[in-house]
This record gives structure tokens, sequence and C-alpha cells, in this order.
């Protein structure tokens, strides 16, 4: 798996340059990974990869959202610090143009005609854009192109 070597190298790095904030969030996010393929009690694909990856990004930012609704400028830096390092181990992210295309094709293939529909479109859609785009964005879109 490409991921965890890519983060067991990225750790031994930062542990070497004495990295303290990078080296807690690589092993906050090696600690997560191994508590969901406990979990599963096998092994994880590279969806379930990215899909905890996902999950720690919603994380991170509604941490910081809250944080600065709280005045709390020390928690935020931190949180924006581990989402950075996250980030790096997500894929690109797609464009809002790549992203509207991909809707479109699962909205025809599921034949969706309504916002009723919205549940079928994104089952299609969520395997295919998991760690690629913004799962909240996504349903936002998905919505409106129902709504017309």
């Amino acid at each position: 798996m490409e991921i965890n070597a890519k983060i067991n190298t990225e750790m031994v790095a930062a542990a070497k340059a004495k990295d303290k904030i990078r080296l807690s969030a690589i092993r906050m996010l090696k600690s997560a990974l191994h508590n969901k393929e406990i979990e599963l009690i096998r092994p994880l694909t590279e969806a379930e990869v990215l899909q905890v990856l996902s999950a720690l990004v919603k994380q991170r930012k509604d941490s910081i959202e809250q944080f600065g609704k709280g005045n709390r400028t020390d928690l935020v830096e931190k949180e924006t610090a581990e989402l950075k390092v996250i980030q790096e181990f997500m894929p690109a992210q797609m464009s809002d143009e790549e992203v509207e295309n991909v809707i479109q094709k699962a909205i025809a293939d599921v034949q969706a005609v309504s916002v009723k529909d919205m549940g079928k479109v994104m089952k299609v859609l969520m395997p295919q854009l998991t760690g690629k785009a913004d799962g909240k964005a996504v349903g936002e879109k998905v919505k409106a192109l129902l709504s017309r």
C-alpha cells in the first residue's frame, strides 16, 4: 500500500527533523488508519484509506471553524497545520468543472429527475469523488442540479 509507505517515510523524516507538529499529525493519521484496520479486521483498500483521510480533513475543517468562532487562535493554528499535513497524503482535488461533469454523468446514469433521487446520485458519486472533492460541496451541487 503506497500511502502507508509514504506515511512511514514522512514520519521518520519528521522525527529526524524534530518537527513536533508534523510528527504529531502523521502519528494521528497513522493511528486513525490503524484503528480502521482493526475495526474492519483486514488491511484497508486505497478507497478506504481515502475515506479515512477525507474524514480527518472534514474534522479539521469543522474544528477550525468552531475554534475560530471561539477566538482560540492557538487551536486554529494547530488544526490548520494538521490539516496541511493530512492534505499532503490526499490525491489532487478535482476542479469544479470536472466535478460537475462527473455529477452530470451520474445523474444521467441513474436517470434522476428530482431532488428525491439525490440519494441514488450520491451513492454512485461518492466512490468516484471521495478524497478528490469535498462531499458537502458535491451534495450542494447535486441538489442544485436536481432542483432545476
